[in-house]
Formats: C-alpha cells, structure tokens, sequence
C-alpha cells in the first residue's frame, strides 16, 4: 500500500510576478481553494494519509493553510457561519503534514532526497508537483493501480503536439493497452526529430525504493541540479522496467498564465457557486 506522498513546493514562481513576490505560486486560488489543495486532495482520494512538503523561504503560507486556525474558527463560530467553518477544519484533517526545507535549489531530484527521513528504505512513495492541478478521477490513484499491478515505477504520461517536445521528458515503449504503456526509452527534451514518441511525462510519480537508491547517488548535471530523469534514464539503461500511465482527466498547468486561466473557467464552470453566472458571462462575450 502506498500512503506516503511527497509533494515538492520550493519553485518561486516567477512567471505570476508580482503575484508571487509576497506569497507562495502554490497559494494562488483556483475558484475558492489555492492550486495546492487541489493537488493534495487528488493525493487524499488515493488513500494517501500522509504528505511531506518539500518548501523553501517565502512558504509559509501553504504550512498555514494545512494547520489549524482556531481564530478563523472562533469567529466563523461566533457568526453562525456553519458551512465555512465545517470546510475550514476539514482542511487539517486531509492527512498527516509534514514540512521539510529544501537547503538549495538544487533539482526535483534534489527535493525528493530531502523528503526521505519521513520515508522508510523499503516503501514506494507517490510524488506529485504542486503546479498541476488534474480535474476527475485521481490521477496519482491511476498511477498506484498501475503500480499494483506491475511493482515497478510509474509517471504519468500524456499526449502533446509533437512542436512542443522539447518542453518535456518523452517516453518511448511497449503499448500494453490503452492507459498503460512499457517504458524502455526516456529522453529529456528531445529535439522534434530525435524525439521516441510525443508521450510527455507529468508531475506525478511512483517512486520504487530502487529509483530512490538510484537518486541518492545521481551526480548533478551541467546545470548544478540533481533530476528525477536521470535516475530514471539510469533505471532503464541497467535493464530494468518502468511504466506509463496515461491517466484520464484534465490537466491544466497553473505554472503557466494561460492555463491557470482556463482552470479557472472550466473548474469554475463545475462549482455550484458560480456556474451558472459564469456560463451567462460567457454566452454574453
């Protein structure tokens, strides 16, 4: 059983300057919750019962937001504000937090290794980005189903235009049917022409105890950055198996302006709330 998730939050979130200056790219609201409870909830949905945030200066707020409030509650209390208080307190309970500094900058890779005294030697972890947010059934969930089946690692995989391959690392496999791909090439970003397929990997992951064996001893790249990809190139290369899940759902990437603005219409036109003034907006446009 995996229970455990990593979730890497240390990026600054340059692209939504000035947004970001004074808080966290994770905490920008997405409707009425920030990207990042998206992101857990999706991990809780899974039967993940325990997160470790990989954070940097200027998180503070997303530690905040997974603790309790009691002024928040005393209040919400006083006004008899009994739905907006439930919700609240629901939060803390998703799971069990844990918070760890990454010391530097230093690559996803690098983020993963400072999560690992929370992880036992033995135990598969999910991992998951906080910039993704994938609307429907549990991606990560897809991807332990996946996991169950097979004991090897698994990323998340989905098609993109071929233009784009360079932005991502591409697998090239074994289709074994329709979500599920056998791994056995891994190239981080291609150029167009050199690229195996345009099935690009995602921020979500499964993480057996030999990949996390494989990253302990990964050396940095040219850049000074310890990556995942690499241990996964090196997991592949010794002859070993690892898989793809092209996972249903929405994925919109809030790293980026454009598709933080498409999340907020299409989740938007999903929340009671505001559905049906929004979808009258649009029709009006």
């Amino acid at each position: 059983m995996i229970t455990k998730a990593i979730i890497p939050v240390g990026g600054f979130g340059t692209r939504f300057l000035p947004a970001t200056k004074a808080q966290p790219k994770e905490m920008l609201p997405v409707v009425d919750k920030p990207v990042i409870q998206y992101v857990v909830e999706e991990a809780v949905a899974a039967g993940i019962k325990e997160i470790i945030f990989v954070t940097a200066i200027g998180k503070r707020a997303i530690e905040d937001h997974f603790d309790r409030n009691f002024e928040l509650e005393y209040r919400l209390q006083q006004k008899k504000k009994a739905e907006a208080l439930k919700e609240v307190k629901a939060i803390g309970k998703l799971a069990k937090f844990a918070f760890v500094r990454q010391s530097k900058p230093l690559g996803d890779g690098h983020a993963v290794l400072s999560a690992l005294p929370f992880i036992d030697p033995d135990e598969p972890v999910a991992v998951l980005f906080g910039d993704d947010i994938i609307s429907g059934k549990s991606a990560i969930g897809q991807l332990i189903n996946v996991y169950e089946k097979y004991q090897d690692p698994v990323a998340a995989i989905q098609e993109i235009p071929m233009k784009h391959v360079s932005r991502y690392g591409v697998i090239g496999g074994t289709k074994i049917n329709e979500k599920t791909w056998e791994v056995n090439t891994f190239v981080e970003k291609p150029k167009k022409e050199k690229a195996p397929s345009n099935l690009a990997i995602v921020g979500r992951y499964v993480l057996t105890p030999d990949v996390i064996k494989l990253l302990k001893k990964q050396k940095a790249g040219k850049d000074g950055e310890i990556r995942l990809a690499d241990a996964f190139i090196t997991h592949l290369k010794s002859g070993k198996v690892m898989y793809g899940c092209k996972f249903t759902g929405n994925r919109y990437d809030c790293g980026n302006k454009f598709e933080f603005i498409r999340a907020q219409i299409e989740l938007g036109l999903k929340h009671d709330a505001v559905k049906k003034q929004l979808r009258a907006y649009l029709k009006s446009l």
